[in-house]
Formats: structure tokens, sequence, C-alpha cells
């Protein structure tokens, strides 16, 4: 009994002493080789926008209208970037001026690794990218969010916040109801000094279970083609995106969306596919009767990314509604 305890005893201390020092032996991964503007190839533009330097894709309005034409507001979901509204920007410059840009960790903006004050990476940083990008152009304007997945649950929560601030909501499958993350309540464990070091080496795997998310996300698989591929996997030649994703994925990202749903009372359009697996269509078709001013459109024949599988679908929803959504209030 004595040389079972003596040894159990020795392999406890092992196993301590293996997690204390492991970790700081380890490499850490770093598969890009790119900066994030060499990354982003030429003619890329960048914004300053709440101290970082972040990746957009920005236009100017063509439509006929001669006024202070709506500012169009576009937040991809989690693992896109700016590409995954390409179909879709120039006939969004038909009713408004349009600025997509890449959330922190996504994309092509630029990846802190140190920063005093604000997470740029949770809820309250991109709130602040929000409120630099209607500071810069959309003073006097009406402003319209239009959130994707994650990026929706941000525009509704953003909104909920700055009731002010924002004229109308468009949510495409937003993830309010069903979320992704890890649980709450761990915060004191992701600043442990070792689960630091191990963090970027367990979610370097996106870069392969990414793609599962992305055949999953398509519900016509024939338009899932090597060019949405390799739109999709280009961010990853950026230098440190393990880093940067595993600050996104340990970021503040609390809210109370979800028990103040009846507090958006601002014009709001719900786009969700018919054949949505990531979030579920009857999420989105749910929030239709939390969300006191809302109209939802169910497009058929798409999944996780209608605006990518069904663009001329997605366009045809927001332009019939558009006489509610950019009225003057």
């Amino acid at each position: 009994m004595r040389t079972f305890r003596r040894i159990m005893t020795i392999a406890l201390a092992v196993g301590v002493l293996s997690f204390l020092i492991v970790p700081f032996l380890l490499p850490q991964p770093n598969s890009g080789t790119l900066t994030n503007v060499e990354a982003a190839g030429p003619g890329a533009q960048f914004e300053e926008f709440a101290g970082i330097s972040v990746h957009v894709d920005h236009r100017d309005y063509r439509g006929g209208c001669k006024c202070d034409a709506p500012l169009i507001i576009l937040m991809h979901g989690f693992g896109a970037s700016t590409y995954s509204w390409r179909s879709v920007m120039d006939p969004l410059t038909e009713l408004g001026e349009v600025i997509a840009y890449d959330r922190p960790g996504f994309g092509f903006t630029e990846r802190p690794e140190s920063w005093s004050g604000v997470n740029p990476y949770g809820f309250e940083g991109n709130f602040k990218i929000i409120d630099s990008i209607i500071s810069r152009f959309g003073v006097g304007r009406r402003i319209v969010l239009v959130g994707h997945s994650a990026g929706g649950q941000l525009a509704a929560e953003y909104a909920r916040i700055n009731p002010s601030k924002v004229g109308a909501l468009i949510l495409v499958d937003p993830a309010i109801l069903t979320t992704g993350g890890g649980p709450a309540g761990l915060d004191w464990l992701y600043q442990i000094p070792q689960i630091q070091k191990l963090g970027p080496i367990l979610v370097s795997s996106i870069a392969t279970s990414g793609d599962n998310l992305l055949r999953q996300s398509f519900y016509d698989k024939s338009k899932l083609t090597s060019d949405v591929y390799a739109g999709y996997h280009k961010p990853l030649k950026v230098k440190g995106w393990e880093k940067a994703f595993w600050n996104f994925a340990t970021a503040p990202r609390s809210n109370e969306l979800v028990a103040n749903l009846k507090l958006l009372k601002l014009p709001t359009l719900l786009i969700t596919g018919s054949k949505d697996t990531v979030v579920p269509t009857a999420d989105t078709v749910k929030l239709n009767t939390l969300i006191a001013n809302s109209q939802l459109v169910v497009i058929p024949k798409a999944g996780h990314l209608p605006h990518e599988e069904q663009p001329e679908l997605f366009m045809q929803a927001i332009e019939k509604d558009w006489v509610r959504l950019s009225a003057i209030r």
C-alpha cells in the first residue's frame, strides 16, 4: 500500500510539473507567412478605427436619390470576412453607402497581441469600431446595421444599447438564441499562463475544421467552389492568426440581449435560409415573434449563408422592405 501511494504521489507530482513546464517548451503555431496587409493584396482598403487598422470594403452610394443616403454597415459571422458579402455589395450600393469590415480576429484586420483598456476582440471592442465608423461616415444619416450569424448578435446588441444611433436592423441567420463559444465563467482559466501557451495550439485546428463548418453552411454544395474555399482560406496566410483566434475565442462576450429582445423596437428584417442547420431556421422564425417591429423572410434552397447561395433572393427581400427600413423616424 505504501508503495502504491508513493507511486501515485510521484505520478501526481510529474503531472503537475508537466503542466507547469511543458506548455512553455512547446513551439507556438505560426503557419502564416504574410502581414495582414500583404495577405489582403493590392488595392485592399484599411481604416483606423478604435486604435487598430481595420480591413474594410467601402463603396459609395450609386442610387438615384439626391439625398443623404443611408449608411449600411455589414458585419460578418464566425470564420468569415468581408469576402462573404461579395455578391451583394454592389447591389446594396443602389440603396445606400456600404461599408463592410473584418472583425478583429478574422479577415485582414490588424491582430493586436496586447492592448490596454478594452479588449479589441470582445463585444465592447467591436462596438467601439462601429462607433468609429458611424462617427466618420454616418453623422446625421440613417444607419442600417446588417449582421450575419455571430455578427447578427453583435448588431442586435449594439442596437439595443444604442437605440438612438441605429435606424434599422437586418439580421441574417442571427446567432442569438443559438450561440457558439465555450462555457461562460471560465475567464479565470484563460488567464493561466500555461493555458495561454496551449490555447493557440488548441485552436489551430480551425484551419481544417473550419472547412467542415463551411460545408455545413451551404445547402447547395455545388456552389461551394474552389474559389470560395480559397476566399475563406486566404486570411490563414496572416502571421499569428492562431494567437489572434485564441484572443478572439477567450474575449469577453457576455451580453443581455436575449433577456431584453422586447426592447428592440426599431424596424428589423430577419432573413434566414430554409435549410440552415448551423443556426436552425426555427430560431430566426422564433425571433420574429420576440422582436416587435420585425418582418421575416425565409429564403428557399439556402443554408446558413443565403447572401452567398441566393444573393438575388436576398436582395429582393431587402428591396421589398427597404421603404420601412430606410424611413426617417
